[in-house]
Formats: C-alpha cells, structure tokens, sequence
C-alpha cells in the first residue's frame, strides 16, 4: 500500500510504519479545513473542558498526522494547568510520537502515571510501545520498556470498563508487541487476536475505534455487552447493529426495539437469562430495519406490539431497504412487521407492577418516533431522536425542527438517564449533554437559516466552524455537538435549497466519466499529473480533495498501479479520520477499501 510522506507540511508528522510504496512529496499547508479539529482544539482549552474532550481531540491529531501539533498544543495546556495530569500524559504521549525528545517525553509520562493514575498508564503504555523494537534480540533497555507496556496494558485491559472503548484495541495490539518482544510469544499471539488486526503494526486499519465491519456480522459500534441502568432494566448492547432493552414485570417481560435479526435478540436474552420468560410487549420506538428485524424472537401468541400511528407509513416509505453493508449478510430480518396498537398521543401503559409512558414525537430522525418513559426510575427510552446525523444520511429524512422540538420535550420531562437505539449514542448524548445541546443547536438553526438566506453556499456555511459560547457552561454536550453540526447544518440547507444554485451549480449535471475526461486534459492525457496531484493533496491532509483527483484519474488510467495504491492509503486515512464518532462515513470508506475490521476481543 502507498504511504504518504508527511514531512514537509507544516501541521503533520511522519508516518512511523515502513511504506510498501513511498510518495515523497514536499508539501505545504492544508487547502481544506479541519473542522471539527479545529473546533475541539478550543473547546478542549477551556476552563471546565469534560475530560473526554482531550482523548477525542488526541485521537482525532493522531488520525490527521497532526503530532507535531498535538505536542505543542498539550503541552501549553499542561503548562496553563499543571494539575491537568491528562494534558500531561498527553504531552507525553505526542512527544514520544514526534521523536523530537524521547527523554522528556517520558518524564512527561511518567510524571502524568505518578499524579494521577488510570488513563494515564493507558496512554503512557501505549507511547512506550510504540518505540519498541520489532522482534528480535532486545537489549535490557528494550526489555525493561516492554515489561513498563505489560504493566500498564494489562492494568488496562484489568479494568477495561473504565477505558474509552476507543482505546482497547490499540492496548491489545500494543501488549501484542511487547509480548512478542519479550518472547511471550503465545500471549502476543493472543493479544494480536484480541485486538482484531493481522500485525503489530497497523496493518492498514484503524486501532482507535470500537467500531467492527465485517462482511458476515456488518456494522458494530462496540463490543457486545449488557447494562441495568435501573432494577429490572436490562439493555443489549452492540449485539447487533442497534441496542435493544427489556423491562422485567410482575406480568411478564416488556421488549423495547428488535433489533436486525431473531438470532442476535435470542443470544442477548440467553445472555440475560430471559429466554424462557414471557414477552408481554413489544415496544417499536420507530420503523428503520435496524430497530424491527428481529421482533419474531420476542414475539408471542398474546404478545402486544406497540408502535407509533405513523409507523405504517414510515415502513412504506422504507420498503425494500435493507442495508446488507449495515447489518450483514448472516442477519435474515423478519418479513414485514404489523403492530397490534397504534399510539398517537401520550399515553399510560400499566403492565403488571410497572408504569410506562408511551410518547409519540416528531424526532430529529423520523415522524414514527415512539419514546418510552419509566416514571419510577426516571429512564427514558428515546430510541434515534437524537440521531446525529439529523436522519439517515442515505435517505431523504430527518427534521432539525423535529430534533429541537424532542430536546425542549426531553428538557421538560427532566429524565435521570437516557438510553438510546445505540451504543455511541447512549454513551455521548446523555442527560447533562441534553441541557447544552438545545441553546447550542437552537442558535446553529439560526446560523444555518441566515446562511441559506444570504445566499452562502453549503460548503462556506459548513467552513464557519460555528462554535457557541453556551457550550463552556456545558462540557459534556461539546463532542455530541461537533459531532451533530455539521450534518444538522446540511439538512437546513437541503430542505431548504433547491438543486438549482445561484452559482450555476446543478444546472447541468454532468457524468464522472465526463469529468473525468476534461481533467485528462488538463493533466496532458497522462496518469503522473494525477498522481503529483493527489499526493500533494494528501500528503497536506486534503484527502478528500485527493480523492476527487485520484477517482477520476483511475476512470481515464485503470492501469495505474500508483493511483490504485494511493487511492487505497487515502481511503484507509479517511477511514480513520471517521473512526472515533461516525459510524456511517466508516462503512463507506470502509466498503471503498474493501477491508474489514473484526471486533476488538
């Protein structure tokens, strides 16, 4: 696979891993923006940041190549706080990247364990892996480095529930390493297996992710699991492609949501020892494929299935979608679903000792939306609502005005916890990230209506960054709302906007072959043009600018060894650029790679 020399721009670093193929190229600053990185570079600055907020902006610089970048920036945080024992650890942890002062970037490490331990072992085992040798015959130096990885990792992989999950796979493959250099060879064996990649280098996929895609099981946001957020209140999690929950009553059992397949349901409820138990309801919270396919499973002679008065229209319109790449090919989704009671207004469900309350709303996703309220524990069930990218992006849906309308609602009932139709969502759009995101939201639909008022194009409106002030007063809504800005702002625009621009753009569509063949052109009919081009856009970062070149170069050049490699090395960058919070834009790049990822052990 082609790598990208990163070395002369002037907001990245090298690439560590040997190249197969080496593009060299002398490069400059960046044609497109980073959004979102720019935008957490200044949030995770301020007084009361959540501390979450750091590990994605670190992860998100290691995604971009940015090191060189991420050095100095927490470095000048852990100057301006020096209590800050993560901005520490993450100086650190860029210092050992850049290779600029091992020495003092160990120190930073090894002070940042000794103030404050936890996270910072993880990040201090996983910079010290990365200067370990490949194996062969470690000096004592070498060993003793490897022994620290151990002791650190293990510690990790010991209390893994209170680590990002976005970390665990990068622990496994890094104690792969230092086994293997101590020659613990069965345990390397075993951690690489844990880890879900073929080497100890990166292999061409992403290590900071929770996410798995594989042919077989498709899209997974984390690693199976099961939460009681409440006495008799279980919830699956990443058994499938979306979560599904159970509420224990006096008369039998309440489902909420089924999943994409009766086999993924039935071995979250032999999980949970629910099996042989009666299912009263089934609760849909709304019609997309990943929340119904697998109601048979829970499905009974006398089971009651509840959905919203507008889910036999939604499943209408959705006829005939099912996304193999989303939920794979070993899920068989039940045949069409018929609900035996409609809601349409709020309404008060008594099974046996339990209360629940039945919410229609139109959500940000789609105008089926179906909440589930348990008054006496405060958990609100609320399904996609929330879906940051303000409906599927594949599909002509989604409501900002909806999602806005279900935040006041969400405000006002004041729940003690929300769980939602996946994994990330229940993890990143919580209660307290609720209260930040309406103000923040309701003043981006003003921005975005300003914008499409003034006639500002999509991409100018997309590049201001908006970024509210509101949000310091509100940490834990500030990645949920970076997360949800962009796609929230292209959906005012594309309810609102014709296909016809002011600009002329739209007005005469023209075919990628077309294209293709008036950049040949310009690129004198020969394949080297678009492979200066494209590598001097993704050497600066502009991947998908290079993209844009290098598609069109492969359409006039099939034979193009070079456009074909680099093609790839982007895509895998694009992949890990979306590997933290956006599951759709990994599947898509991923699908492009044609790689898989196999679940982090």
């Amino acid at each position: 696979m082609t790598s990208i020399d990163y070395r002369a721009t002037d907001n990245h670093s090298p690439v560590d891993e040997p190249p197969a193929a080496s593009v060299d190229r002398r490069v400059s600053k960046s044609i497109s923006s980073n959004r979102f990185l720019i935008s957490l570079k200044e949030a995770a600055s301020w007084p009361r940041a959540h501390p979450n907020a750091a590990v994605i902006l670190a992860l998100s610089m290691v995604a971009a190549r940015a090191d060189a970048d991420g050095s100095k920036y927490f470095n000048d945080l852990s100057e301006r706080d020096p209590a800050n024992a993560t901005a520490l650890a993450l100086a650190g942890f860029f210092g050992v990247r850049t290779r600029e002062d091992v020495g003092a970037a160990v120190a930073k490490l090894n002070q940042a364990a000794a103030l404050e331990p936890g996270l910072t072992h993880c990040l201090r085992g996983l910079a010290l892996a990365d200067l370990l040798p490949d194996r062969g015959s470690p000096d004592a130096a070498d060993t003793e480095r490897a022994e620290q990885v151990i002791s650190d990792l293990e510690f990790v992989v010991a209390a893994r529930d209170q680590f990002p999950v976005l970390l665990l796979r990068a622990v496994h493959q890094g104690l792969a390493h230092a086994y293997g250099v101590v020659g613990r060879e069965q345990q390397a064996a075993e951690a690489l297996g844990r880890s879900g990649v073929a080497s100890v280098w990166t292999d061409g996929l992403p290590v900071f992710s929770g996410f798995s895609l594989t042919a077989e099981d498709g899209l997974r946001l984390s690693a199976p699991a099961t939460i009681s957020p409440a006495p008799n209140v279980h919830v699956a999690q990443s058994y499938d492609f979306s979560d599904f929950a159970f509420v224990n009553t006096s008369a039998g059992t309440v489902a909420i949501d089924g999943g994409t397949s009766p086999d993924r349901v039935q071995a979250a409820m032999a999980d949970l020892g629910l099996s042989e138990v009666p299912v009263s309801h089934v609760i849909i919270t709304h019609a997309h494929f990943d929340h119904i396919g697998g109601v048979s499973a829970l499905r009974g002679p006398d089971t009651e299935v509840i959905t919203s008065a507008e889910f036999p229209a939604e499943v209408e319109r959705l006829r005939g979608y099912v996304p193999v790449e989303l939920i794979g090919t070993s899920a068989t989704p039940d045949a069409e679903l018929v609900p035996t009671r409609l809601i349409s207004e709020q309404t008060a469900l008594a099974v046996g000792d339990t209360d629940i309350v039945l919410i229609p709303i139109r959500g940000g996703e789609t105008p089926d939306a179906l909440m589930v309220y348990l008054p006496a524990s405060g958990v609100l069930f609320a399904g996609d609502v929330l879906m940051p990218y303000v409906g599927v992006p594949f599909f002509a849906e989604g409501s900002p005005e909806g999602l806005l309308n279900t935040l006041r609602y969400i405000r006002e009932l004041a729940p003690t916890q929300l769980i939602e139709g996946h994994t990330t969502l229940t993890e990143n759009f919580t209660v307290e990230a609720v209260a930040g995101l309406e103000p923040a939201l309701t003043e981006l639909y003003q921005v975005a209506l300003a914008g499409v008022g003034d006639d500002v194009s999509l991409a100018n409106a997309l590049d201001i960054g908006h970024l509210p002030t509101s949000l310091q007063d509100h940490p834990a809504a500030v990645v949920p709302y970076l997360v949800m800005r962009d796609n929230f702002i292209a959906r005012v625009y594309q309810q609102r906007v014709g296909y016809w621009q002011s600009d002329g753009q739209g007005l005469d569509p023209r075919s990628p072959e077309e294209r293709a063949e008036a950049l040949d052109l310009l690129a004198g009919g020969t394949a080297d043009a678009f492979v200066t081009a494209a590598a001097t856009l993704a050497g600066q970062g502009d991947l998908t600018l290079a993209l844009e070149i290098i598609d069109p170069g492969l359409l006039r050049h099939p034979n193009s060894s070079e456009l074909a490699e680099l093609r790839q090395a982007v895509l895998v960058q694009l992949m890990e650029q979306r590997q933290l919070l956006d599951p759709f834009g990994f599947t898509v790049y991923a699908q492009l790679t044609g790689a898989e990822l196999p679940p982090v052990g």
